[in-house]
Parts: structure tokens; C-alpha cells; sequence
């Protein structure tokens, strides 16, 4: 098949089309200043991302890993100390607990939203435990109301790992809660492909109440120094740049749309599966009661899933798999002590998920075209 005719799983260059000129302008502002490293287009992007999330502050730093980081670094986590967490998840999430020194204790995940199971992590829970780290993945937040007021009680932290989910939110207790505005701190990546990323990396973690922590974080990105070349403690280096900040500054003004348009393309996505009858053979992402999915992946459980990848690459359609191997099985993680059989439900979707073509400029033909792809190769094996 003609590569012309390929259909990507995401195409950021039809999304640059639409901001190249608010981009130009914001670039030229900065190289005007030539002030790259933090500054004042940090403050106000750090200002303007903590009103969207409705916190306290917001503090840029240079990845979604080192957001993780950073916010753990935090909590004065030591050897012996244990953080719950999901094993269904990008590599990040985990080793940020074990790089600050404590244990990764996993929980398995619900196996129609793939988000933590909430009773699972409560069963985790020892006098060890200092904190919990749920993923609100693929753009969907956890049910974290079931776990928060109790977590509060037993004085464990609540981090949550937006890095999936900028724009998603949450109805509890009748109000509206952005991912990232309901534990004790939120961590977001700005990878390029993220449904808000910059044109390299960049990461930030929102403070919904302390500005002790939210200080000290500012103070631990750069070499744990509040003064320049005086130092409280060892921190390490990760900064947000100018120029990225003003990419998101402009970026941020079109998340909303952006993210509806993602609704429209799953939203069309299951029309179009019911009208093939495919419901019998994949499961589309289920959407939880109260929450507002924003959809960074798309991403179905398939009978026959390996097979059904390779056949729709030979058409030209670009899936991809997250993830392969849950991290309780990873051999880097072989001394925590978990095997196979540990956490089924997460062990299961490992086998059986599949991420379709997602991103808000995906026209509706190639969507089509997907869809029909599936319906042949399930045709073939009926």
C-alpha cells in the first residue's frame, strides 16, 4: 500500500497547520527576551495552567517523568516505605517510586475502564504505606472520591498521575474536579504527543493547597536551592524552558476544542462499530459514570489482537500497543517478588488491547477506512 495512503495512529503535523502562526508569534516573543531557561513565561504558564486546574499553584519542570519525581521527591519518601500504584501503566509511574528509595506495592485495574480498582488499593493499604499513586489513564480519571477521605484520615498522600489526562474532569459531590485538583498533588507530561504537549518535553506537577510544598518542589527543581548557589538540599535539575512554555501557552488556549474533537472521533468510532457488528469481537473503551474521558488513546480489547495488528499494518492502518508487559512482570522489577497470575485483570488487557488512530484533526474516511479493516479481518476468521 502507498505510504500517501497510510493512516497514522497521530499526525502532529495537521495539528501544527492549525497553530503555526500563533506558535511564530509566541517563538519570536522569546527570542526577543532571550530569556530560555524558567522565567517570566514560565510564571505565567505555571499561573494560567493552575487556573485551568482550579489549585493553588502549578510548577513546571522538564518531563512528565520528573513531574513524578519531583512530587515524590517531596513526601521525604525512605527505604522501607511502600507506594500503591498500578501495574498497567507506562514504565514512569513505577520507577520514580523505586529512584526515591521506597517500594512499588501494585493494585490490580477495573477491566472496563483499565483504572485502578479502588477496593484493590484499599486491601494494599499497611502501616507502610505513604502514599498512592492512581494513573488516570488514557484520559480518563480514576474513581478517586472512594479512596480520598480515607486515605486523608490515615495521613497518606494522594498523587495523581495526569499524564494521560490533562482536560479530563470528574463529577463529585456535585462539582466539577479536574484531573489533578483532587489528591494531595497532580503530575502532567507534555510530551509531544499528549493531547497538550510541546514541540519537545516538559512536565509540571499541581499543588491543589500547600504552598509549602509547592515552595519546596520549586526549590527542589533546581538543585534544591531557593537562593542562587545556596543550597537547602540535594535536589536535582529540571526546568521547564521559554520556549516550551510559550508553545503551551498558545496550545492551552485550543485544549478544550481539541479535546471535544477527540470525543467526536470516539463517539463516531462506536457508530461505526455497531453499524459493522463488531461488537461482538472487540470491546470499546467504556466511558465511567460522572467522568468526562478526553481520550489520549483510543484503545478496544480485541479477540485475536496480535493478529488483527498485523493485519490491519499490512493495510496501511497504524495501531499500537500499551502495554505489552505489565510491570509486576518487568525484570527490573523481579525483586519486588510478583509473578504471573498476581494481577489477572491487568495480565489480560497486557494480551488483549489494541490503540486505534486518535487525534483531533483523524477525518472521518480514515476512521471508515479503519473500521471496514477490522470488519475484514473478523469476516476472515468468523
Amino acid at each position: 500500500m502507498a505510504a500517501q495512503n497510510k493512516i497514522p495512529s497521530f499526525d502532529l503535523t495537521r495539528n501544527y497547520d492549525r497553530v503555526r502562526e500563533e506558535v511564530r508569534v509566541a517563538l519570536d516573543r522569546v527570542l526577543e527576551t532571550q530569556h530560555f531557561i524558567l522565567g517570566p513565561e514560565v510564571e505565567c504558564l505555571e499561573k494560567e495552567i493552575a487556573a485551568y486546574l482550579e489549585v493553588e499553584s502549578a510548577v513546571g519542570c522538564a518531563s512528565g517523568t520528573d513531574a513524578l519525581f519531583l512530587a515524590l521527591m517531596s513526601l521525604d519518601l525512605k527505604e522501607g516505605d511502600e507506594v500503591i500504584t498500578t501495574p498497567f501503566t507506562f514504565f514512569a509511574t513505577a520507577s520514580c517510586i523505586t529512584r526515591n528509595g521506597a517500594r512499588p506495592v501494585f493494585a490490580d485495574v477495573d477491566p472496563d475502564t483499565y483504572n485502578l480498582d479502588m477496593g484493590s488499593v484499599m486491601d494494599k493499604v499497611t502501616p507502610r504505606t505513604k502514599a498512592v499513586l492512581p494513573v488516570h489513564l488514557f484520559g480518563q480519571m480514576c474513581r478517586l472520591e472512594l479512596i480520598r477521605d480515607e486515605l486523608k484520615e490515615r495521613g497518606i498522600v494522594l498523587v495523581e498521575d495526569c499524564a494521560q489526562a490533562i482536560g479530563a474532569h470528574r463529577m463529585i459531590e456535585k462539582k466539577v474536579c479536574r484531573a489533578g485538583s483532587v489528591g494531595d498533588l497532580g503530575c502532567f507530561s507534555f510530551f509531544p504527543t499528549k493531547n497538550l504537549g510541546c514541540y519537545g518535553d516538559g512536565g509540571m506537577v499541581s499543588i491543589p493547597g500547600s504552598k509549602v510544598i509547592s515552595d519546596r518542589i520549586r526549590s527542589l527543581r533546581v538543585h534544591g536551592s531557593g537562593k542562587t548557589y545556596f543550597h537547602d538540599e540535594v535536589g536535582i535539575n529540571s526546568r521547564l524552558d521559554a520556549l516550551q512554555a510559550a508553545i503551551l501557552r498558545v496550545r492551552l488556549r485550543h485544549l478544550e476544542e481539541w479535546n471535544e474533537e477527540r470525543r467526536i472521533v470516539a463517539e463516531r468510532y462506536m457508530l461505526l462499530f455497531r453499524e459493522k457488528g463488531l461488537l461482538g469481537n472487540i470491546t470499546p473503551p467504556a466511558e465511567d459514570d460522572g467522568n468526562r474521558h478526553v481520550y489520549h488513546q483510543y484503545v478496544i480489547k480485541a479477540e485475536r489482537r496480535d493478529e488483527l495488528q498485523a493485519y490491519l499494518e499490512e493495510r496501511g492502518v497504524v495501531t499500537r500497543v500499551y502495554y505489552p508487559l505489565p510491570l509486576h512482570l518487568q525484570h527490573c522489577f523481579s525483586d519486588l517478588g510478583y509473578k504471573e497470575g498476581d494481577f489477572p485483570v491487568s495480565e489480560k488487557l497486557a494480551g488483549s488491547v489494541l490503540a486505534l488512530p486518535i487525534f483531533p484533526e483523524l477525518l472521518p474516511e480514515e476512521q471508515e477506512r479503519t473500521v471496514e479493516e477490522i470488519a475484514g479481518f473478523y469476516g476472515r476468521h468468523s
